[in-house]
This record gives C-alpha cells, structure tokens and sequence, in this order.
C-alpha cells in the first residue's frame, strides 16, 4: 500500500515540484493549494504524513496546525513544517507537539527522504 503524503502548499511551482519528488520517493502526493481546503478532505480522508508550508493564505500553517490538532483522531498525524519562515524554531518551542518536525525550503530529494521516513516506511 502506497502512503499518501499531503502537501499544503498556496505556491503553485513549488507544489508541481514537489509532486514530482514525492513520487519519486513513491508515495501518493495529495496536492493541496489551500488550507481550508486541507481540512476538509484530511476530515474524510486523512494522508499518512502532511508536508505544510507555513507562509500561506487564506489561513497560515500554524492556523491550519492548530485546527488540525482540534480534528478527532488527528492529534499523532506527522506534520512536517515546510517553510523558508525565519520564527520557526521559536514557534516550534512554544507548540511541543512531538508529532511536527521541520524541513528548510529548498530541499534536495535525499533531504526530504530522510525527513519523511522518520514517520513513514520507504515508500
């Protein structure tokens, strides 16, 4: 079974790109340009593992951090912070949540993979 990994991202490039490198790695990329909209499908079906850029609009990725936190069940899903936001280690000692970790735009295939596997089986 192929893991699905969302990626919230409002910046249509980097989401084609990163299309590409989650297939490589052979996971089932979930594309999601908007928040709101993340929730939505995450509330039906919830990926594996969700890659979220923190610098988005309508809704910020800590914004949509914290509503996905409020889902049922939602509480352990892995939640990579994908970002190039200077704050957010400061914002990471505030949050302790043990399920978020995060990774530096840009990023290499051999860094997202060993960023991903830490939660999920090699796809």
């Amino acid at each position: 079974m192929t893991h699905k990994v969302m990626l919230v991202e409002d910046d249509r490039p980097i989401l084609e790109m990163m299309d590409l490198l989650i297939r490589r790695l052979s996971y089932e990329p979930v594309l999601m340009p908007d928040g709101n909209a993340a929730l939505e499908v995450i509330r039906r079906d919830p990926p594996a593992l969700i890659l979220l850029d923190i610098m988005m609009v309508p809704i910020d990725g800590w914004t949509f951090l914290k509503r996905l936190r409020e889902l049922p069940g939602m509480q352990d899903l892995p939640v990579i912070l994908f970002t190039a936001a200077p704050e957010v280690g400061e914002r990471m000692m505030q949050i302790r949540d043990p399920h978020v970790s995060v990774l530096h735009k840009p990023v290499s295939l051999d860094v997202l993979k060993e960023t991903i596997v830490k939660y999920l089986p090699a796809g």
